[in-house]
């Protein structure tokens, strides 16, 4: 492995023919539930695949029945200064993953939540389980959708849609995901990672120069909208102190519906 790699331990990194790395959310127990040490790492990797000459194409899964369950809740609650971390890990992700001129494939195998859904939709080739179900959940803890959803949904799938499964009016599957745009594909769960590694494996044996410029031109649309990023982050990042969030939590521990204050 190469040493560029060799510094992250709570990603499963591997090598595959041609070019190819495999990277593996691998808390399968947890549902690849989301470390505060796996998301920093998700912060950097994209800038060691872009780094590492011998990388042509990154695939990115998750272990088991999961892509990822979103936030461990074994993790601390944050103080202000672990908030502003958070925050500054999600902006790296979502800008690592638009400036690394490698293609990245997401096979979303199963359940995928916040940071999870944000790096299995910002892949440019995304392969979902049909039955999967992605989930941007900010809404339901009472912050605004900033960790990627506004930069990239829109684009997507279009602003209606954008907005109603953002507001979470109705779980988004797979094959709804495909219906509307927001995934490329969506398969049987045992064929996504195979077709993903299949799409991977093509796209290394292509023009490198072709297909690095196209998603550099490409992903003009999405820097043009980073302004709106930063402003959904800044808001994300606001509501997490705000009186919503803590009813959400209580409300989760006590296993009953949240009473938003805001709500009335």
């Amino acid at each position: 492995m190469a040493e560029v790699f060799d510094k992250f331990k709570e990603l499963t990194i591997e090598r595959r023919d041609n070019g190819v790395v495999l990277i593996t959310l691998d808390r399968p127990k947890q549902l690849n539930a989301m470390t505060y040490g796996m998301h920093g790492e998700l912060a950097r990797i994209w800038d060691a695949v872009q780094q590492d000459k011998s990388t042509k194409v990154a695939v990115v899964t998750g272990r088991g029945r999961a892509f990822c369950s979103g936030n461990d809740l074994n993790n601390p609650d944050p103080d202000f200064d672990m908030v502003r971390e958070i925050m500054d890990d999600a902006i790296s992700i979502v800008r690592g993953m638009i400036e690394c001129n490698k293609p990245i494939v997401s096979a979303i195998n199963g359940v995928a939540v916040g940071a999870g859904l944000a790096v299995g939709l910002l892949a440019d080739i995304s392969i979902a389980a049909a039955d999967a179900k992605l989930i941007d959940g900010h809404t339901r803890v009472g912050v605004a959708a900033g960790d990627h959803a506004c930069v990239i949904w829109p684009l997507l799938c279009g602003m209606a849609k954008a907005k109603y499964y953002l507001w979470n009016l109705e779980p988004l599957t797979g094959a709804e995901a495909e219906r509307i745009g927001i995934v490329t594909k969506a398969l049987p769960t045992d064929q996504v990672l195979p077709e993903a590694l299949r799409i991977a494996g093509a796209l290394a044996d292509m023009s490198q120069t072709g297909i690095r410029g196209t998603k550099r031109a490409l992903n003009g649309w999405l820097r043009q909208a980073m302004p709106i990023f930063e402003h959904s982050a800044a808001l994300e990042m606001v509501d997490f102190f705000g009186p919503d969030v803590h009813e959400a939590r209580a409300a989760f521990r006590a296993k009953r519906p949240p009473k938003f204050p805001s709500a009335g």
